[in-house]
């Protein structure tokens, strides 16, 4: 799977994570200076929100001090779903019953451990479409969609 990967700076962790993808097998494109550029986190925010919306990647994963700032800016891109995860079961239940498509860690608080406790419940689950979900995702989208500027 495609993957875009970024953050406002690189880590212990950022390495540890994109490793551990590129180990799965999954194509990562990296944002920021993972990718040896220096950007501020809004902007590596959109950028990877918009290789989701855009379909060039499938997820997204973004990493920052608190992991807040760029879930919040990512999730002004219409179609991004970004969830902040600081264990497993918040990962699964995001992709669960929010089809959330871009994963945001904390620098500060996620170890190497629970960032593979993370990445190993996101990968393996999938959004199950459900009348009761599937409502409450296109009532996400007329949201959305009254706030987007066209």
């Amino acid at each position: 799977m495609k993957i875009a990967v970024g953050s406002d700076e690189k880590s212990y962790l950022t390495d540890v994570v994109v490793k551990e993808l590129r180990e799965r097998g999954h194509d990562v494109t990296l944002y920021g200076p993972l990718a040896g550029a220096e950007a501020a986190w809004p902007i590596v925010a959109r950028d990877v929100a918009e290789a989701v919306a855009g379909g060039e990647t499938r997820e997204g994963i973004l990493f920052f001090w608190t992991g807040t700032g760029v879930s919040i800016a990512a999730n002004k891109v219409p179609g991004v779903r970004a969830v902040l995860c600081e264990d497993a079961e918040t990962a699964r239940g995001a992709r669960l019953w929010n089809n959330a498509n871009v994963l945001c860690l904390s620098l500060r608080r996620i170890l190497e451990t629970i960032a593979m406790e993370i990445l190993q419940a996101w990968f393996n689950t999938d959004y199950k479409p459900n009348p009761e979900d599937d409502a409450c995702l296109a009532q996400v989208s007329e949201i959305e969609g009254i706030y987007s500027v066209p």
